[in-house]
């Protein structure tokens, strides 16, 4: 057998990159293989390890499958802190017309592939250190996010978060704002 992980993470089955080596590998290159192993182990019966860089010839565990397992296990602790705030600020839905040169957004209670009970108005999210300001959904109503019972809130949902800028030329309770592009 051959040990050919990072080409499975990676898409690239060529021969120079059939190595068992991960180093280097993103977080979500990480959590395809977590995904790959965790149908493989449910679904198939093991036959042996391969004798390598994740394997002794005993079948041990090396180092260099503990450093793998936790590189994992970061990745997965920034995935459900992403899913977290994919819950708080849901990605708009978008479309963009060449015909009209206007680009729309909308929120509903599925957009962003975030099923909720709320369904928010268009806001662009400042992000400290990333490239642009993508378009989520925030509530408008209720006490902010994380405070459920609070009572000392303004009953505007999350629409005082200082990351958050409303499209110009929308009305600021608009659940869809069209912008010329």
């Amino acid at each position: 057998g051959r040990d050919a992980t990072r080409a499975f993470a990676s898409g690239d089955f060529s021969r120079a990159r059939l190595v068992d080596s991960v180093s280097g590998l993103s977080p979500a290159e990480l959590l395809s293989i977590h995904s790959w192993l965790s149908f493989y182990s449910h679904n198939y019966e093991p036959v042996g390890k391969l004798v390598g860089r994740f394997y002794d010839e005993n079948g041990a565990p090396t180092e260099a499958l503990r450093e793998v397992e936790a590189a994992i296990e970061e990745a997965l602790k920034l995935q459900a802190a992403s899913d977290q705030k994919k819950q708080q600020f849901p990605p708009c839905n978008s479309e963009w017309s060449s015909a009209k040169g206007t680009q729309r957004f909308w929120c509903s209670r599925q957009s962003g592939g975030v099923h909720r009970a709320w369904a928010g108005v268009p806001r662009r999210l400042h992000r400290p250190g990333s490239q642009g300001a993508p378009c989520v959904c925030v509530r408008s109503s209720g006490p902010p996010w994380g405070q459920p019972g609070s009572s000392q809130h303004s009953d505007t949902g999350d629409l005082d978060d200082p990351r958050l800028q409303q499209y110009e030329g929308c009305h600021p309770l608009a659940e869809q704002c069209v912008l010329p592009t």
